[in-house]
């Protein structure tokens, strides 16, 4: 076997893992463990004007904060608190 021929192109810089800087979501900073259905200041922030729930790129939210959100959504949308769509 021949020797291997080094990579070319980008190169990663030593000790360097590729984690970007992370930042909590407004859940996790807030150290809320149950997102309420109930408070709908919150919940419409997470909402576009039409009533669409925002994606967690948009929102900030990590995975589990917008799961637990869109629960709450769904929940105060079923008990006529927000509107399904307008």
């Amino acid at each position: 076997m021949a020797p291997r021929q080094p990579q070319k192109g980008r190169r990663r810089r030593p000790g360097f893992a590729g984690a970007r800087d992370q930042t909590q979501c407004r859940f996790c900073r807030g150290g809320i463990k149950y997102v309420d259905y109930k408070d709908i200041d919150t919940l419409q922030k997470l909402l576009t004007n039409r009533g669409k729930i925002y994606s967690r790129k948009r929102s900030g939210n990590c995975a589990g904060c917008q799961r637990k959100a869109k629960r709450a959504i769904k929940r105060a949308r079923f008990m006529a608190l927000l509107p399904y769509s307008t």
